[in-house]
């Protein structure tokens, strides 16, 4: 059954990949936070320009299988290996510690990474990956720095500008919410890449072309 689904997947994408209409459907997929906050004028622009076009967000944190056409268009944070996808690097992401003002007060308002020995953050990963990372920066964080866990991104980021505790986000993303400021500014960033990801078929669609090129233009970073 797996490989008739995978046979039905390649003609469908064939379709796909040779229909050169403007009009039609789109899905992308990323990560919640992603699709939340810098999706929507993006798509909003599209709209405009291409009314023909409707999308479809995918909204998760998992890798959707894009050879299986769970999605036309994927923003990642790493380079595919499959040799049927195309990927664009449209550049590197850096992600820092924002909090409230007034969370940042509660604490003393530290000044060096070891002044957050005693923070509240809140938690992204059932791992301790986080910690790790954070801890290589000169902090010296514990699992019970980290009283609120989410895997979901929108969430943790409500919590932090609720006031609830520190927490890291695409500096894109933070910088431009007035609720929060940067946590040790002159702190290194976190780098990730930015991805987009397509199948090579869906590739030579008109359609799948231009929003994909509007999402990297869109989305490209230095």
């Amino acid at each position: 059954m797996r490989a008739m689904g995978d046979a039905a997947g390649r003609v469908s994408l064939t379709a796909a990949g040779q229909s050169q209409s403007i009009n039609g459907t789109v899905s992308i997929t990323t990560s919640d936070i992603y699709a939340a906050i810098l999706l929507p004028p993006i798509i909003a622009k599209l709209r405009a320009t291409h009314p023909g076009i409707s999308i479809e967000i995918v909204a998760q944190n998992s890798t959707s299988d894009l050879r299986r056409r769970e999605a036309d268009i994927a923003i990642r944070h790493f380079r595919p290996t499959e040799p049927d996808l195309i990927a664009k690097k449209i550049g590197d992401a850096a992600a820092r510690l924002y909090a409230t003002p007034t969370y940042l007060k509660s604490i003393g308002n530290p000044a060096t990474p070891d002044g957050l020995r005693n923070a509240e953050l809140i938690g992204i990963d059932r791992s301790d990956t986080m910690i790790k990372g954070l801890n290589q920066l000169g902090m010296n964080l514990r699992p019970d720095n980290f009283p609120i866990l989410s895997e979901n991104y929108t969430v943790m980021w409500g919590m932090v500008k609720q006031g609830l505790g520190i927490g890291i986000i695409d500096a894109t993303i933070g910088d431009a919410e007035p609720l929060v400021q940067q946590v040790l500014p002159d702190l290194a960033p976190v780098t990730f890449p930015i991805w987009l990801v397509a199948h090579r078929e869906l590739n030579t669609s008109q359609r799948i072309r231009v929003v994909f090129d509007l999402l990297a233009s869109e989305l490209a970073r230095p």
